[in-house]
C-alpha cells in the first residue's frame, strides 16, 4: 500500500506547537515509508477563518522545512485541497445518505435546540440532540421542504450495538453507539459541511491511508467509522498521538510559555532545535542519540516508537537543544542567523518609521518575523561580527541574545555605577587596585595566546590575594558595561586591547578617583 497521510488544519488561528507536532509526525511517517504528505485546508469554520492564518500556516511549514507533496500551492491529482472549494461534493454525499436512510432532514430551530439543552441540563440527562426530527413522517418532511423551511442534515447514528476500530498506538477501541455523539449535523442550513462530513469525504477521495492526530479526536473516531460504514468505504488506519502537556500536567497553553510557532521563531529558537525537540515529544529514535537532522528523523521514524503517555514540554530541554545546535553552526551560518536580530535591534540606527529597515518599510516588504530584515551589514560591521562569532557562539542560548552580547563592540557602554562594578567580597579601594593591576596584562595580550592570557590573570589574582572571578568581573563591567558577555579574553581581543584599556581608565577616573 502506498502510504498517504495528511495535515489538515483549520485556518482559525496561528500554528500551535501541538499542531506543528501533528504535522511533523505525519511528515516523518510519510518520509519513513516513501509515501506522500498532503496539506489540506479545512476552512468550513467561516466565523473564525482568516487569510492571515493561511499565510501563517505556509510560513510555519516553510520555516520548519516541512515540505508537502500535494495540496497548497502544489496542487495534485486529488484536489481541490481546500474544503470551501468542494461544497458540491459534500452536498451530493449528504443527500445520498438521506436517500439511503442513514441521514435525515432536521428542521429544529435555535430556540427549540436551546430549550432542549436546558431541559437536559435541568434533569441531568446526557447532552446532545434529542432526535426530534429523526422519525418525522415523509409527508411532513416534504411539506417543510416545499415551504422552504430552514433545515440541516443529520447523521442517523445507530441506536444499538457498538462501533470498533483499531488504533495503531492504543490497540482495539470499542464504543457503545449510545455513547456516540447523537445524530450530529453533517450539512448546515447554509450548505456548509461540518468538520465530520468534510473530513471523512476528503480523506476517502484523497486516498488517505493513515490518520495521525491528537488523542482529543478519539471521541469523534467512532462517528467517523460509522460514516465510512454507511458510505460503504474502508476507513484509514488510525493513530491517535498523546497530548502535549506542561510541567504541571495540564494541556500546554500560554501560561506555560510560548506555544505558537511564531513565538518560538521570534524568541530566537533555531529551526533545527525546534524540529528535533518536537519530533522527540512522545517518540524515540536511536538509543544513545538525541540530536538528529530532519532527514535522519524521516528515515528513523516509526509508529512503534511513539509513547502512549502524554508528552511533557520542557522549555529548559528545548533551550539546551537550541544552544547545542548553535554551537554546531559555522561562523558564517551563525552570522546569517543572528544578523536580522542585530539589525532590527536598533544597534545600527533607530529603525524608525520611514527608514530603510523601519516598520513601514518592513511591512511594505512583507516582512513579518524577527529573523527577517531589510538592512544589509557594511563590510566593517560584518568583519567585526565575524570576529565575534566564535566567542558569541559559546554563550548564546537564543538568537535574541546576540544584540546585547555584541553591543559593546559597536557602541561605547555607559560606565556602570560603582556598586555594580565592585564584587561582593571587595571594597572600592581593592576594586580600583584590581583595575590598575590588570592593565599591563591587557596591554600585553596581543603577544599572548588565550591560555597565556588566562594564566596571567590568574597570577595577578594570586598577587592581589583575590579570587579570579573577583578580577574578571570588574574588567567585564568596565570593558563591556554588562555582567553578561562572551568570554572575556576573546571579547577583549575582538574589541581591541587599546579600546579595552581606554574603557578601564575611564571607569577608574569616573568611579574610583
Amino acid at each position: 500500500m502506498d502510504v498517504r497521510v495528511r495535515y489538515a488544519p483549520s485556518p482559525t488561528g496561528m500554528q500551535h506547537i501541538g499542531g506543528v507536532r501533528t504535522a511533523l509526525f505525519n511528515y516523518l511517517y510519510a518520509r519513513s515509508q516513501g509515501g506522500k504528505f498532503i496539506l489540506r485546508l479545512e476552512d468550513t469554520d467561516r466565523t473564525r477563518y482568516g487569510e492571515e492564518y493561511v499565510r501563517n500556516l505556509y510560513d510555519t511549514l516553510a520555516w520548519l522545512g516541512i515540505d508537502w507533496d500535494e495540496g497548497g500551492d502544489k496542487g495534485g491529482d486529488y484536489g481541490p485541497y481546500v474544503q470551501s472549494e468542494r461544497f458540491e461534493l459534500y452536498k451530493k454525499h449528504a443527500h445520498e445518505l438521506v436517500e439511503k436512510g442513514h441521514a435525515y432532514y432536521c428542521f429544529c430551530d435555535a430556540e427549540r435546540l436551546e430549550q432542549s439543552r436546558k431541559i437536559q441540563a435541568r434533569n441531568k440527562m446526557s447532552q446532545g440532540y434529542d432526535r426530534h426530527c429523526r422519525n418525522l413522517a415523509p409527508d411532513d418532511v416534504k411539506k417543510n421542504l416545499d415551504q422552504g423551511k430552514p433545515h440541516v442534515i443529520r447523521l442517523a447514528v445507530p441506536l444499538e450495538g457498538s462501533t470498533k476500530f483499531h488504533d495503531e498506538l492504543l490497540g482495539d477501541i470499542e464504543w457503545k453507539n449510545e455513547d456516540v455523539n447523537p445524530d450530529p449535523v453533517l450539512l448546515k442550513s447554509d450548505g456548509f459541511p461540518t468538520y465530520h462530513l468534510a473530513n471523512v469525504i476528503d480523506d476517502h477521495y484523497m486516498k488517505i491511508t493513515h490518520v495521525m492526530r491528537a488523542q482529543e479526536w478519539i471521541p469523534s473516531t467512532p462517528l467517523h467509522v460509522i460514516m465510512y460504514h454507511v458510505f460503504g468505504w474502508e476507513h484509514p488506519a488510525y493513530c491517535h498521538l498523546p497530548m502535549v502537556m506542561g510541567q504541571d500536567g495540564q494541556k500546554l497553553s500560554k501560561r506555560h510559555g510560548a506555544t505558537s510557532c511564531n513565538e518560538f521563531r521570534n524568541n530566537g529558537y533555531l529551526t533545527d532545535a525546534l524540529v528535533n525537540y518536537v519530533a522527540m515529544l512522545g517518540c524515540s529514535y536511536e538509543d544513545g542519540r538525541d540530536m538528529f537532522s530532519l532527514d535522519e528523523l524521516g528515515k528513523l521514524f516509526s509508529m512503534e516508537h511513539i509513547n502512549k503517555a502524554p508528552a511533557v514540554f520542557d522549555y529548559k530541554k528545548l533551550e539546551w537543544f537550541n544552544g547545542q545546535y548553535m554551537r554546531l553552526k559555522t561562523d558564517e551560518e551563525l552570522f546569517d542567523l543572528v544578523w536580522p536580530f542585530i539589525a532590527n535591534s536598533g544597534l545600527f540606527g533607530s529603525c524608525g518609521a520611514g527608514e530603510a529597515n523601519g516598520p513601514e518599510a518592513r511591512e511594505k516588504a512583507g516582512l513579518l518575523f524577527a529573523d527577517e530584515t531589510l538592512l544589509e551589514p557594511t563590510e566593517a560591521q560584518k568583519d567585526m561580527l565575524m570576529k565575534a562569532m566564535p566567542i558569541v557562539k559559546e554563550r548564546l542560548h537564543f538568537l535574541t541574545d546576540a544584540p546585547e552580547m555584541v553591543r559593546f563592540l559597536f557602541a561605547e557602554p555607559a560606565v556602570p555605577p560603582q556598586e555594580d562594578i565592585i564584587p561582593k567580597k571587595l571594597d572600592a579601594a581593592k576594586t580600583a587596585a584590581v583595575l590598575e593591576a590588570v592593565q599591563p596584562v591587557i596591554a600585553a595580550m596581543d603577544t599572548m595566546t588565550d591560555e597565556e592570557a588566562d594564566a596571567a590573570f590568574r597570577a595577578t589574582a594570586e598577587e592581589l590575594g583575590v579570587k579570579l572571578g573577583d578580577i574578571m568581573m570588574p574588567i567585564r563591567m568596565a570593558v563591556t558595561g554588562s555582567r553578561v558577555s562572551p568570554p572575556l579574553v576573546g571579547s577583549i581581543r575582538v574589541l581591541g586591547t587599546q579600546r579595552a584599556l581606554e574603557r578601564i581608565k575611564k571607569t577608574l577616573q569616573e568611579r574610583f578617583s
